[in-house]
């Protein structure tokens, strides 16, 4: 790289992220810019440099165009919406030299348009939710812009999030927001299926294959053919699956139990997990290239304690839906149950609220308001909701 070109000057202040999967040009570049931003980090594609944004005050964002995941103009414009004062530099790396133009560089940073303006198209930029979702918190917000961002691509997804966040139901508006919706999506939930049956079942079988194959039968992979496939607690896959399945990831074959003869599978992969499959990977508890294949495109979704703006807005919609299911009117929700939804803990998100307003629309009966009586808690630590303001 020519270095002989000085970067444009930042504050000390400031800080500075590089996202490029090309690990020579991130340590050329922070070599330069050592001693004019600090902090300096790095991030490997798209995705990761967004989800990095959100935690620190970054001044200015170097771009590779050539990202493993993202279009480097979409990641752009989410970043003039989302973080007006950062300032993003589009970088041209070349794979033969790894080199970048620094007088280019100087140029883009001249470019990029007023942080005002960008300021107040972000205030009033409200992303649409998904398919099947309710709420309009930062939060969600941020989950509904990654998954439109990545639906109408054939890169794989990683969903990451307590139980009962909405895992599922991002899966589905992934697939039904991408070219493969009128084709099959098919669930596989790795932790149902005992560990004997899992590779007919994912990969099928031939009759006479096993003791009880009685005919042949077409394997979940298979059946996803021109759709998607959804691997629900992906990180309860045991070693000997995770081997065969990233096979499949990488080859895009299936061989059924009892034959030799091998067919080319067109299958969009969505994986989900409740507990940290990196750190599981760190600890060689879950193969590291299957958890890099599979996080190709990482999305996190936050519990309900931290989208607590939208706790009311599910629960009414919980409530509707009982109520038109019962054809009866919806009630309403009394000022106690209101502070006692929005003070509680959730730990069981999204599902415990809906459970919690399956029992109070059972509860109230024929009456108009839910009251705080009505509202029951499964943990313990919440016992005494009632006294909560």
């Amino acid at each position: 790289m020519n270095t002989g070109h000085a970067l444009p000057f930042y504050p000390a202040s400031g800080a500075a992220l590089i996202a490029s999967p090309n690990s020579e040009l991130r340590q050329q570049l922070l070599h330069r810019l050592n001693g004019r931003c600090r902090p300096v980090q790095h991030a490997t594609g798209g995705a990761d440099a967004l989800a990095k944004l959100e935690h620190g005050d970054w001044q200015v964002l170097f771009l590779d165009r050539s990202l493993p995941d993202l279009d480097a103009e979409e990641v752009k414009a989410i970043i003039a919406q989302r973080f007006p004062a950062t300032r993003v530099v589009l970088l041209d790396s070349d794979s033969a030299t790894d080199e970048f133009t620094p007088q280019e560089t100087e140029h883009r940073i001249q470019a990029i348009s007023n942080p005002q303006a960008d300021a107040a198209l972000n205030e009033n930029h409200v992303v649409e939710p998904l398919p099947g979702m309710i709420g309009t918190s930062r939060s969600m917000q941020r989950v509904y812009q990654m998954v439109r961002l990545v639906a109408s691509r054939p890169t794989t997804v990683l969903i990451a999030g307590a139980t009962g966040t909405g895992k599922e139901l991002v899966a589905r508006a992934i697939h039904a927001l991408s070219p493969r919706a009128a084709k099959p999506m098919v669930v596989v939930n790795c932790a149902a299926i005992p560990e004997t049956l899992l590779e007919s079942e994912l990969f099928g079988y031939t009759r006479g294959a096993f003791t009880g194959a009685v005919q042949s039968q077409v394997g979940r992979i298979p059946a996803a053919h021109g759709g998607t496939l959804f691997l629900d607690e992906v990180s309860e896959l045991p070693l000997g699956m995770q081997a065969k399945l990233l096979r499949f990831l990488e080859q895009k074959e299936v061989q059924r139990l009892g034959t030799s003869e091998v067919s080319r599978v067109d299958v969009r992969v969505v994986a989900a997990s409740n507990v940290d499959l990196a750190g599981r990977a760190q600890k060689r508890e879950f193969r590291q290239d299957l958890f890099y294949r599979l996080s190709a495109f990482p999305v996190e979704l936050p519990t309900l304690a931290e989208r607590r703006s939208d706790i009311i807005p599910l629960a009414e919609h919980f409530l509707a839906c009982m109520a038109a299911a019962m054809q009866l009117a919806t009630p309403r929700l009394s000022e106690g149950a209101l502070r006692m939804l929005h003070d509680y803990s959730w730990p069981g998100n999204v599902r415990e609220l809906q459970h919690v307003m399956e029992r109070a629309s059972i509860l109230v009966e024929n009456a108009d308001t839910v009251l705080s009586e009505h509202l029951f808690f499964a943990s313990s630590q919440n016992k005494n909701c009632s006294s909560l303001t």
